[in-house]
């Protein structure tokens, strides 16, 4: 987006004539191939997620966390009833198609309809969610709702710099590194840096393409093996 001048000869940001405040996220389920990303419910969720986060033994997907592990599924069930039945962060379930179990979360955050920006946070998705088609998905479809159901300009992903994996997931999925918000926060006692990443409305339709592709069937051999990388698929 190009840079316009004003009668003073500075430089100011383009104009935006038409732009109208965007509708908050609906309550409704975004449904794709693998998966279902549905709106939270502490009935419908609660058990199937901590059942499937008991699966990682060591507590590893907490550790970037504000929050967790849980000694229970009742403390479990406290936790999600004051934190995920909100309407910001609005929280999502990701439900394997096959089975009918949510297998992890993730939820739009920091949403602010008057200038079409949103964050995608809270991500926890269980060991059997991790690095599957279902994962890759339900990314897509978030991503999906923001842009082209709602027609917001920014979408943003932001983790502690030390979380390699999400990092890597960020950079994997088209976002754009923005840098790194020094001492932004401290949580369980220590302190976190902030890496920043986001996409724009004027990128989302070449990483489209490229989730479409790598999504479609003939991308995948009869054991569900990629055929093309989603990063090789967005650089042709």
């Amino acid at each position: 987006m190009s840079a316009s001048t004003n009668h003073l000869g500075q430089p100011i940001g383009a104009p935006l004539p038409d732009w109208t405040p965007r509708p908050h996220p609906p309550r409704t389920a975004m449904q794709g191939r693998f998966c279902r990303v549905e709106p939270f419910d502490l009935v419908r969720h609660a058990g199937d997620l901590h059942a499937a986060y008991a699966q990682d033994r060591e507590g590893r997907i907490w550790t970037y966390m504000g929050y967790g592990p849980f000694a229970g599924e009742a403390d479990y069930r406290r936790f999600a009833e004051a934190t995920c039945c909100g309407n910001d962060p609005l929280f999502h379930a990701v439900v394997d198609k096959g089975t009918g179990h949510a297998l992890g979360v993730a939820s739009f955050l920091r949403i602010d309809p008057a200038n079409g920006a949103v964050e995608v946070g809270h991500i926890n998705f269980a060991p059997a969610l991790q690095q599957t088609a279902m994962a890759t998905e339900a990314m897509y479809l978030m991503m999906r709702r923001v842009f082209d159901e709602l027609g917001y300009r920014r979408y943003e992903w932001k983790c502690d710099s030390l979380n390699a994996g999400s990092m890597r997931a960020a950079r994997r999925l088209g976002f754009t590194y923005e840098g790194t918000f020094r001492q932004a926060m401290i949580y369980k006692g220590r302190n976190r840096d902030t890496a920043w990443f986001s996409v724009t409305d004027a990128e989302w339709p070449a990483l489209k393409r490229a989730f479409e592709a790598w999504l479609a069937p003939e991308n995948f051999d009869a054991d569900g093996r990629q055929r093309q990388g989603l990063e090789d698929l967005r650089g042709s």
